[in-house]
């Protein structure tokens, strides 16, 4: 069964053309390291809940969108494989300045996640 890499990031609405750019290039780089893959998904129709919501997991604050992203992988181990390649890759480390990064990294919520049903 694929593995996938799911991704939930606030991003000020006046960062979100830099972090496309940016995530095209580290799109490119996940797909080349070989993941089968990659989106990055631009918040839509996502309001805040009574409880608990994607605006409230990244603590969104006025002026900011939620992007909601995932990458799939053959396995587990390709993931762990091909994250160590693009972990290392010269292209990913110019892009990981945390003072130019169009994100607050900090408030990024991510993990890998065994795909449970494919249809």
């Amino acid at each position: 069964m694929p593995y996938v890499d799911g991704f939930v990031v606030p991003v000020p609405t006046k960062n979100v053309a830099a972090y496309r750019t940016m995530s095209r290039k580290a799109g490119k780089l996940w797909r080349e390291h070989g993941a089968l893959a990659y989106f990055e998904c631009l918040g839509d129709d996502v309001k805040p809940g009574k409880r608990t919501s994607f605006p409230q997991s990244v603590k969104l604050k006025a002026g900011e969108t939620v992007v909601f992203s995932w990458i799939i992988y053959k396995s587990r181990a390709e993931r762990n494989r091909i994250n160590k390649k693009v972990m290392a890759d010269p292209r990913l480390m110019k892009m990981m300045d945390p003072k130019a990064m169009p994100f607050d990294s900090k408030r990024m919520i991510y993990g890998g996640f065994k795909v449970m049903v494919e249809l």
